[in-house]
C-alpha cells in the first residue's frame, strides 16, 4: 500500500508515499506519517504560502503550491481563471496543508472549507473527522454559517445510521472534549442525506447556500 497525492492541473504526482514508509508507520515509526500524502517527486517544487505570498516554514498551515514541469500551463482559453491560481509565481493547488522537519506534506483541508470564526481558523475536515469518531454518526459535512458574534460559525450536518438516535447537545459536549471549544460546533442539524455533485463529493455549496443567500457574499 502507498499513498500519492495529484490534481488535474499537476496529474500523476505532487508528492509520493512510498510502501517501506506506510509499513513503517503502520509499525509505530513515525505514526504520524500514515497522515501524510508523501514527499514531493521529482517533477516538482512543492511549498507552503499564505495569503500574502510568503513561503511558511514547518508545522505551520497554509495553502500548498507547486512549481515545475508537471504543472499546465493554464487552463484553456480562461486568461482570468489561469492568472488566478498562479499569482506569487506559483500554481495554486487550493488545498491547505503543511509539511513537518522531514519534508512530508499534510492536507488539511480544501481552502475554500475552512470556515473563519472569532478570527480563528477552523478546517471543517478536521471537524467532521471528530463528529465522525461518534458511532451514532453515518455521515458528517460542516460548513460556516452567518454569525453576529462570531462572523461565521461552524454548523454540523449529521446522518444517523438506521436506528440511531443523537442529541445535538452530545455531538457539541463531544466536539468541544476532543477538538476544543473554537472547533466544536455552535449547532447541529440531522438530515436523512447529504447532497452530492456529479463527482460524488459532498455539495458544500448547496449545503451552505440557505444560511447566506440573502448576503452580499459567502463568507465574513
Amino acid at each position: 500500500m502507498c499513498q500519492s497525492y495529484g490534481q488535474t492541473e499537476a496529474p500523476m504526482l505532487l508528492t509520493w508515499l512510498d510502501q517501506k514508509t506506510v509499513a513503517a508507520a503502520a509499525g509505530g515509526d513515525h505514526i504520524e506519517r500514515l497522515r501524510s500524502c508523501g514527499k514531493p517527486t521529482s517533477a516538482v517544487t512543492l511549498a507552503i504560502m499564505d495569503e500574502e505570498g510568503r513561503l511558511l516554514p514547518a508545522n505551520t498551515p497554509g495553502e500548498i503550491v507547486a512549481r515545475g514541469s508537471l504543472v499546465t500551463r493554464g487552463y484553456y482559453k480562461l486568461p482570468d481563471a489561469t492568472a488566478e491560481i498562479r499569482t506569487h509565481g506559483w500554481h495554486h493547488t487550493g488545498d491547505i496543508g503543511y509539511r513537518d522537519e522531514d519534508g512530508y506534506f499534510y492536507i488539511v483541508d480544501r481552502k475554500k472549507d475552512m470556515i473563519i470564526t472569532g478570527g480563528f481558523n477552523v478546517y471543517c475536515a478536521e471537524v467532521e473527522a471528530g463528529v465522525m469518531a461518534l458511532p451514532q454518526v453515518h455521515e458528517c459535512a460542516v460548513i460556516g454559517v452567518p454569525d453576529e458574534k462570531w462572523g461565521e460559525a461552524v454548523k454540523a450536518i449529521v446522518v444517523l445510521h438506521a436506528g440511531e438516535s443523537l442529541s445535538e447537545e452530545a455531538v457539541i459536549a463531544h466536539c468541544k472534549e476532543k477538538l476544543g471549544g473554537v472547533k466544536a460546533p455552535k449547532s447541529v442539524a440531522f438530515t436523512d442525506a447529504i447532497p452530492k455533485t456529479a463527482a460524488g463529493k459532498t455539495d458544500k455549496k448547496t449545503l451552505r447556500r440557505p444560511f447566506w443567500v440573502s448576503r452580499d457574499r459567502s463568507v465574513h
